[in-house]
């Protein structure tokens, strides 16, 4: 069952089309007077939200500074959970099909459907810097934004409308603790994004005949069933491509009189 070896990338591609989204953002820093003096773009990494807490905690207090703290602001985001979905599960025998030349077409059934959970973390020391990161993400998701993927990179004219929905945004922030502390300030923004999962792709030739084979029940030796005609249906011309514009020929084929 599971003799056939296919890679399609798709959690790779969900994962780099998920970053690609946030790695141009840019906060503005500004004089009292409200003009900008510095444009600073936030890093984006790949990497669980425990990983930088802990940096953030190796050096909390500024008269104790023996490591060099991390630069803020920068995101993070990592894949939270992976589950079936069922409402978006086409008919299992239902496939797709793309004919690579005139002998030859391969197919692929319906896909999977997932669900892909993903945290955003925004890691800020001011309140300003964060609602700046924020507010660049948020007027885009109503509470969908789609883009438009290749699944299969065989076949670039297959395309595929992926949702990302945007489900909760939450922030802690440790204003409370001692002057000399490092503040830090962390925007938690949680996202759902739909994706398929194909299987195998299979070759096989075109078809250019159909046979249909009619009879007759209990007529034939020990009530058995007995052909009675054949139905022949080619291309016209046969060996006509598949973009073509051609018709059909039909040859009947009487082998006993039903009469």
């Amino acid at each position: 069952m599971f003799n056939t070896y296919f890679y399609h990338k798709r959690i790779r591609k969900t994962v780099a089309l998920f970053g690609s989204m946030f790695n141009n953002i840019y906060i503005l820093r500004k004089n009292a007077d409200g003009t900008g003096y510095s444009t600073v773009k936030v890093p984006l990494s790949y990497a669980p939200k425990r990983k930088y807490l802990e940096r953030l905690l190796e050096n909390p207090d500024l008269d104790t500074d023996s490591k060099v703290a991390i630069k803020l602001p920068r995101m993070s985001f990592e894949i939270i959970s992976l589950n079936y979905d069922p409402s978006r599960q086409l008919s299992k025998v239902n496939k797709y099909s793309v004919v690579t030349s005139n002998s030859l077409k391969t197919k692929f059934y319906s896909p999977t459907p997932y669900i892909v959970s993903f945290q955003l973390n925004i890691y800020t020391k001011n309140q300003d810097d964060a609602l700046q990161v924020v507010e660049q993400i948020i007027p885009y998701f109503n509470p969908q934004y789609t883009l438009t993927i290749k699944p299969v990179d065989e076949y670039p004219t297959i395309t595929e409308d992926v949702p990302i929905i945007l489900q909760s945004v939450t922030f802690t922030d440790d204003y409370e603790g001692a002057l000399e502390a490092r503040r830090s300030i962390i925007y938690t923004l949680d996202f759902e994004m739909k994706i398929n999962f194909y299987g195998p792709i299979n070759t096989g030739e075109i078809i250019r005949q159909i046979d249909i084979n009619l009879g007759q029940m209990n007529i034939g030796m020990n009530d058995s069933d007995m052909l009675t005609e054949r139905i022949r249906i080619r291309p016209d011309p046969q060996n006509v491509s598949p973009d073509s514009d051609y018709g059909f020929t039909t040859i009947i084929t009487t082998l006993i009189d039903s009469a």
